[in-house]
């Protein structure tokens, strides 16, 4: 039976004009936030400092007014049509920087916080790392905009995953719930998850009808059972634990917005397989990644 205090459906954590609010007001979650909304013409949302933010369009554009050491500045982000039409640009904010955030559709801003100030800037997304990732049905596009190799940041390790209908994601399952350098990291992880039907072969699917499913079971680091239907909206945390699969249904494509962070200070994503599951790893050699994939925009 899914845990509730890990996984809350759409609307759930709604809060102060955000449809989605995650921060350390959940008891046991400390290092990682995320805000999402949908912002009609006119209306306007407020970020705070005192975390590191990652403002990332899911569908339209936005607008930030920025302000931060006596000085302020505008930031146009021009979107995408949605999550599945391939990369945006996303705006990094410092911890020092407050900002209003305006525009029409539906945008999430991750968040982690600190003390330390890195450069606010812009992410094109023409410069945003595309990454295809295992093979066969297994495959799937990350978008590494929020990673170490692409964005400097104090703490926090953000992308998006998009899973074409049939395929599976975040396999084999794995976990960084313990510290072993070089080898495991202690990061929290939120997925925000997005469904839709199919870019390929979904014309007869509805937004309303779409749906995922989503897997999260124990490790010796703490005890945690999510076994979900998740659709456009829903949130699954993960303290600790095994986490994965995540599989789009068929006739309905799978998106996910990741967010990680942990206490130490080392800012690498660092995994151990399901020992019982890691060898899948090695079918994946000699396959072509799907052939529906990269999707772009279009």
């Amino acid at each position: 039976m899914t845990e509730q205090r890990w996984f809350h459906t759409r609307g759930a954590l709604a809060r102060d004009g955000w449809e989605t609010v995650v921060d350390g007001s959940i008891e046991g979650w400390a290092h990682t936030g995320l805000r999402v909304a949908r912002l009609e013409a006119g209306e306007e949302l407020a970020l705070e400092a005192g975390v590191e933010k990652l403002v990332v369009p899911l569908s339209g554009s936005f607008a930030l007014r920025v302000s931060e050491g006596g000085s302020d500045d505008e930031i146009a982000l021009a979107g995408r049509p949605s999550v599945f039409h391939g990369p945006t640009d996303v705006a990094y904010l410092s911890s020092a920087a407050t900002a209003i955030l305006s525009g029409e559709g539906r945008v999430a801003v991750a968040t982690s916080p600190t003390d330390e100030v890195f450069p606010t800037r812009v992410i094109p997304a023409a410069d945003t790392p595309v990454e295809l990732r295992g093979a066969g049905a297994s495959s799937r596009q990350v978008h590494n905009f929020g990673t170490p190799q692409a964005l400097d940041a104090a703490r926090f390790i953000v992308c998006e995953v998009i899973t074409p209908a049939e395929n599976w994601s975040s396999y084999p399952p794995h976990k960084h719930d313990e510290h072993k350098p070089g080898h495991e990291s202690r990061l929290e992880e939120i997925y925000y998850f997005e469904t839709a039907p199919s870019r390929v072969g979904g014309e007869k699917g509805t937004q309303e009808a779409s749906f995922g499913m989503f897997s999260t079971y124990s490790s010796p680091a703490g005890a945690i059972d999510i076994n979900a239907q998740v659709r456009t909206g829903d949130v699954a945390l993960v303290p600790f634990g095994y986490h994965g699969p995540a599989v789009a249904a068929p006739g309905y494509d799978l998106y996910y917005l990741n967010v990680m962070a942990g206490p130490d200070a080392e800012r690498a994503w660092l995994i151990s397989d399901d020992p019982g599951h890691a060898w899948v790893r090695e079918t994946w050699e000699g396959q072509e990644f799907d052939s529906r994939l990269p999707y772009e925009k279009g």
